[in-house]
């Protein structure tokens, strides 16, 4: 059979080491799965839904800190996958996004779902790539995953004809993946960032999305950022939606720096002196809506480490900016070795210690409208391999996961950091993939649930068995509250009332296991069964309570 373009590019995405490419089959691309089916290499997951495909594509990035690969079909298809580029956007996770498009006779007719899809992304993606030609077609791939996984990870488009997949491509050659570039600190900004963190009394020290977790480099960054710690007597907060980028059971972690931190950690730790940010971009959810630090001007030292200069200086003025990578900025520190009276900051980082474990403590008050969503999320805790991936929906629901469950290194924690509905059971489907034979569960909310739930089938359909626990009080519970403190005492129902399913019955259809939680002496007994089942994905179904709104609140306070 001659070498056609939709061969080469299936021979490039081999040599970029994709083994997992996530797509919802579609017309204007079907060279290229029929291709891709002689690759022996690479698995083709057809999934339900390009929303869910996208989402198990960027799951799968953030799992190997390369780019996940999704492959969807035009106009429709494209904008059925696009929450998934936003998250990937917002959240510097590196995907690549393959997007059939309609002959290139046709371009600019209007054709049968035709876009442009350079103005479409221009907003949402790092680059779209347009090939027109097959010489174009290799280099294509090799670019979009160099600039997907460069500086700033984010999400890069491949916009592919229907009509060029059969075109021969006999004598093109593959071009190779061209090698990431890694920008190292400068000694002299090494030298005053010691300088800093010598004189600080009361340091924060952030970790966020670029520095590499336990799970993905083999535990490197995890260990010298562990040495950095405790050597230089520093306390150590990961960021929104990154809980496992620090053992929250060590006495140097520093509490949890999420959305609407609790009152008394934040009161603890604007009496700070200096803010180093390692790896975390700094968004309004960090900075507590732009309040600490203060934008565009912060009320203390800030020193912002981040692996592209674009991004450094952008909404806050640093005291120092180092564009850089994170990991290398601890290893610098290491090797310059620690101030000797590093100890002065002892009883600073056990004061914030002793915070976080009281707010990890496993206490709640009883409910009458529903089960305390927090006896649920202690119980599965219980549960946890040192190996367990948790994956999380948008929503209040996942106040108590981060409030209750203290991450371990070796776990790993899969979301929408920016906030998108529909994540938590896709990301799950793609961690039983990646992470085989390892514990994926994932806690989802009763909106977000009937959004992307029906990737349940795709679970079924390649024999990967999550837990999936969905929290259901019959509320769009985050925009309810919202309601009540913006509009006090007005009625709120009818804009957040949810009706649900029997999600027990829901799973069964699928061939799932469901089980259903109504009362808090029930919890216990039904998440054993939940874990003792292997063979098939489970369904625990919460009958949870719309009174207790989040881990930190109820409706009637």
């Amino acid at each position: 059979m001659a070498r056609t373009v939709a061969r080469l590019l299936a021979e490039s995405l081999q040599a970029h080491d994709i083994d997992l490419i996530y797509c919802v089959p579609g017309e204007s691309y079907l060279g290229l799965t029929d291709a891709i089916s002689d690759m022996n290499r690479m698995r083709l997951v057809v999934c339900r839904h390009e929303g869910g495909a996208a989402f198990m594509a960027v799951a799968d990035g953030r799992l190997r800190d390369r780019a996940g690969v999704c492959v969807v079909s035009r106009g429709p298809g494209l904008s059925n996958a696009m929450v998934a580029l936003h998250t990937a956007y917002h959240d510097a996770t590196p995907l690549v996004i393959l997007v059939g498009q309609v002959e290139r006779k046709d371009f600019g007719r209007l054709a049968l779902q035709e876009q442009n899809y350079s103005r479409l992304l221009s907003d949402i993606t790092k680059m779209v790539i347009e090939v027109n030609e097959p010489v174009m077609a290799s280099e294509a791939i090799a670019r979009a995953f160099h600039i997907a996984e460069s500086g700033t990870p984010g999400p890069v488009a491949v916009i592919l004809p229907e009509d060029i997949f059969d075109e021969p491509a006999e004598g093109i050659p593959v071009d190779q993946p061209r090698p990431r570039p890694y920008a190292g600190p400068r000694s002299q900004d090494v030298d005053r960032l010691a300088d800093m963190i010598a004189a600080a009394e009361r340091p924060l020290i952030w970790v966020g999305a670029t520095l590499a977790s336990d799970a993905i480099d083999g535990g490197a960054a995890t260990r010298d950022l562990k040495r950095l710690a405790e050597e230089w007597v520093l306390p150590i907060s990961p960021t929104h939606r990154r809980p496992h980028l620090f053992d929250a059971n060590h006495p140097n972690y520093g509490g949890y720096m999420g959305i609407r931190v609790p009152k008394d950690l934040i009161g603890e730790m604007r009496k700070a002196d200096l803010i180093v940010s390692l790896g975390e971009r700094i968004t309004d959810s960090v900075s507590q809506s732009y309040s600490f630090p203060s934008a565009p001007q912060p009320q203390l030292p800030l020193v912002h480490v981040w692996p592209d200069p674009n991004e450094v200086g952008r909404v806050w003025r640093p005291d120092l900016g180092m564009a850089c990578d994170p990991h290398a900025v601890i290893q610098a520190l290491l090797a310059r070795g620690a101030p000797k009276d590093a100890a002065k900051r002892r009883g600073w980082v056990a004061s914030l210690n002793a915070i976080h474990r009281r707010l990890l403590a496993p206490e709640w008050t009883p409910m009458t409208d529903g089960v305390n969503f927090a006896a649920v999320v202690c119980e599965i805790g219980k549960h946890l391999a040192d190996d367990a991936t948790i994956t999380s929906d948008a929503g209040n629901f996942s106040s108590f996961i981060h409030r209750y469950i203290g991450m371990k290194p070796g776990q790993m924690f899969l979301s929408s950091v920016v906030g998108a509905m529909g994540a938590g059971v896709p990301m799950a489907v793609a961690a039983g993939l990646r992470r085989v034979g390892q514990q994926a569960i994932a806690f989802v909310g009763d909106g977000g649930a009937l959004m992307t739930g029906n990737e349940l089938a795709t679970a079924k359909l390649y024999g990967v068995n999550p837990i999936i626990v969905i929290s259901d009080n019959g509320n769009y519970g985050t925009i309810a509250m919202h309601h009540l403190n913006r509009y006090p005492g007005r009625p709120y129902q009818s804009a957040t009332q949810l009706q649900n399913p029997d999600f027990a019955a829901w799973a069964a259809a699928f061939g799932a296991e469901g089980i259903t939680i109504a009362t808090e002496d029930a919890v216990a007994p039904a998440i054993a069964a939940a874990f003792a089942v292997k063979d098939r994905p489970v369904v625990v179904h919460v009958l949870s309570s719309a009174e207790q709104m989040s881990a930190w609140r109820r409706r009637s306070q």
